[in-house]
């Protein structure tokens, strides 16, 4: 039960869909109509707005970080289904009809709040991959993908399989990214494509 109640918090957690809440109280609109349709930072950016966009990358995180904080302190054994819960809430959150973001930055706040070694290696990844490429879609997948060898490499080996569960499902989230990759036709950070 304990399992149940760790991916039920973090998907309550991880669906507030702050890119969607920010964008409106700023009046910028529904931020599912323009880009991607997606509810994360990276289109939040589209709007031309780069504090709510930072603002919305910040939350994300936040919301994925406290997800497990929390469950570490309420089902200590139940972390790793707290954090696929979070990030599977903020892809499909219920209340919009299962369509959310692609999980990267509450993936960020996961890791985070598994274990700060593992936190700062999708840091690493993510910002590295970001400053030599400057394609946010790539950039995001090479931190996922790093995120279960990091918890390996650190010291964290049980949470290899939820952070490989995670991985999967961004990168399936990412599979037009990818394509367009493929063909030269990805839009750098700040873009007006998905």
């Amino acid at each position: 039960m304990d399992n149940i109640w760790a991916a039920l918090l973090g998907y309550v957690l991880g669906s507030i869909p702050f890119g969607l809440i920010l964008t409106r109280v700023a009046g910028l609109g529904d931020v599912r109509n323009i880009g991607s349709g997606n509810i994360g930072a990276t289109n939040v950016l589209r709007t031309g707005n780069k504090g709510l966009a930072a603002a919305t990358l910040l939350l994300d995180l936040f919301k994925g970080f406290l997800a497990v904080f929390l469950t570490w302190r309420l089902f200590p054994e139940a972390a790793g289904f707290a954090a696929v819960g979070a990030v599977i809430g903020h892809c499909f959150p219920l209340w919009l009809k299962f369509r959310g973001g692609k999980g990267v930055a509450t993936l960020a706040g996961v890791c985070f709040g598994l274990a700060w070694p593992i936190g700062a290696f999708y840091a690493l990844a993510w910002l590295g991959m970001l400053a030599i490429w400057r394609f946010s879609s790539l950039a995001g997948m090479t931190a996922a993908v790093a995120a279960p060898v990091a918890a390996y490499l650190t010291g964290w080996p049980q949470f290899v399989p939820f952070l490989a569960v995670i991985a999967a499902l961004i990168l399936w989230l990412h599979r037009a990214n990818i394509g367009r990759l493929k063909n030269g036709t990805e839009p750098k950070v700040g873009g007006s494509n998905a």
